[in-house]
């Protein structure tokens, strides 16, 4: 029904914390695969990946691999990022009744401090993104990035909150300070 698709370069500690929240989505039968699109990584990531039955691509055209996604409906994070509360019934609600792209709210609780949200607008994938197989692949090209596709659309808010992937980054660089 959903494939989660991530772009990842040197983010094994983050893909870790990702995969493991989607956990639950997959075991209530909403996640049907997970695709991870590799830029050179030379950590672990290809090795977590593969622990958790993902497809790891190191070699891809972004058009190829929407085609090849299983579910029908995308959904687009960044590495590090974790839905919070109830996001698999949400999410299975949305796609039932739904056809526009969507996006998680921001946490409450992570918040990117005040002078950064004034002076620079967020990456396209810091609150996810959701949107239908069939409208990405009619919009993607080879030389698109996921943000691309994220970034062109307006969307709807979905009442799930999301844990932006700069709390795992802020995390790992901090331990190792």
């Amino acid at each position: 029904m959903l494939t989660i698709i991530m772009e990842t370069r040197d983010s094994e500690a983050e893909l870790a914390q990702t995969l493991s929240a989607l956990v639950t989505g997959a075991v209530e039968g909403l996640v049907s695969d997970v695709i991870i699109l590799d830029h050179g990584s030379k950590d672990g990531s290809m090795h977590v990946a593969d622990a958790a039955g993902c497809r790891f691509c190191l070699d891809w055209d972004l058009v190829d691999v929407l085609r090849s996604a299983r579910g029908e409906w995308l959904m687009l994070l960044e590495p590090g990022a974790r839905p919070l509360g109830r996001w698999v019934d949400e999410l299975l609600e949305y796609v039932s009744l739904n056809k526009a792209p969507a996006r998680f709210s921001p946490s409450r609780v992570h918040k990117r401090p005040l002078l950064s949200r004034l002076s620079r607008r967020a990456p396209p994938l810091e609150a996810g993104f959701l949107m239908r197989k069939l409208d990405a692949v009619a919009m993607a090209r080879a030389d698109m990035r996921l943000s691309d596709i994220a970034n062109a659309r307006s969307v709807c808010k979905l009442g799930t909150e999301l844990v932006p992937a700069w709390v795992a980054q802020s995390h790992r660089m901090a331990e190792r300070a």
